[in-house]
């Protein structure tokens, strides 16, 4: 019997929540079961309320605001021991058309993927200014750089996932978990597809695009943090080859000056080449310690994951022979 869990984020949505709640599916093809959880980000409106007074089957609230990703992170943990074996993620502002979860779903009923992200076509939302579509798009083209993926809306919240891919999945950041749970799939070798999704008009302005610079800066730390954790050797290498090499140039400057005769006005020369040539030398050094680091986090990630499945299991085999001794 297969079940479907929608969880929805919601950080004082009361006013747009019955929305959302009323634009999702009731049945789905190839889905028994479809369950709704709101995890509720310390809200200050009634927001719980309204999600028990709506028919939500499950709420998670917590008592101050902990961020997006918290959020998510909880609701991932929750639908897992509830039983789930697919997820839905969608926003409680009603942005995502919730008949397009049918569009969601298929590829994973199908078998061949393990997560679907929703696109929403950013070229074509007119309500988004030209200057966010463009960072959007950049974005996305930056994610997909570093992932390995072709994913065109990587800060879709829109997102379906397989019990086996949420079990794997850690999300650190505590800002948003959009792009780096695309990053950590791709570098797992997740297999990661994408459909085209409608969008309804705007409710309420974006709480995570409110500045644009503190957006580029948070998702820039968040991308060049993530890639680092997984290829540490390779980001350390760039730099610590980058600044050995401006120590030789510093050294070629200092010998060039040596045979002219003139070593004792540029003795200045040396010693900053030794600098820079020691440190590239030190940082490429640090990157193989990285290295090794990863590689433990790689090994944890893979414990974790073998930890939280027996668990699941030994809960579901719990619950099961309670129900057969009734």
């Amino acid at each position: 019997m297969a079940k479907l869990i929608i969880q929805i984020p919601c950080l004082n949505e009361a006013p747009t929540l019955p929305a959302t709640l009323a634009d999702l599916p009731r049945t789905l093809p190839g889905i028994d079961v479809i369950e709704y959880l709101v995890i509720d980000d310390g809200s200050r409106d009634e927001t719980s309320a309204v999600a028990r007074a709506h028919g939500v089957h499950h709420v998670i609230r917590f008592r101050r605001q902990k961020g997006l990703a918290a959020a998510f992170v909880a609701g991932i943990d929750a639908c897992l021991k509830l039983g789930a074996d697919y997820i839905v993620n969608t926003d409680a502002d009603n942005q995502y058309s919730g008949h397009h979860i049918v569009r969601l779903i298929e590829p994973l009923l199908s078998g061949e993927y393990d997560i679907v992200i929703g696109d929403r076509n950013i070229r074509e939302i007119r309500h988004m200014s030209w200057r966010k579509r463009l960072l959007q798009r950049f974005g996305s083209w930056a994610v997909r750089q570093v992932s390995g993926t072709e994913v065109p809306d990587t800060t879709s919240g829109f997102r379906a996932y397989t019990r086996d891919a949420a079990l794997r999945m850690t999300i650190v950041s505590e800002y948003s978990y959009t792009l780096e749970s695309i990053i950590q799939a791709g570098k797992q070798r997740m297999a990661i597809a994408h459909v085209e999704v409608a969008t309804n008009p705007v409710t309420r302005p974006s709480r995570l695009f409110d500045n644009m610079v503190g957006y580029i800066r948070r998702s820039g730390a968040t991308i060049v943090r993530i890639y680092t954790m997984h290829e540490p050797l390779k980001v350390f290498t760039y730099i610590g080859t980058l600044v050995f090499v401006v120590g030789l140039f510093g050294g070629g400057r200092f010998l060039y000056y040596y045979f002219a005769g003139e070593a004792y006005r540029h003795l200045a020369s040396l010693v900053a080449s030794a600098v820079f040539m020691i440190l590239g030398f030190q940082i490429l050094l640090i990157g193989l310690v990285a290295d090794a680091i990863s590689g433990t986090r790689k090994l944890l990630e893979d414990v974790l994951y073998r930890l939280r499945s027996m668990e699941l299991d030994d809960d579901t085999a719990r619950r099961r022979n309670d129900g057969s001794s009734r």
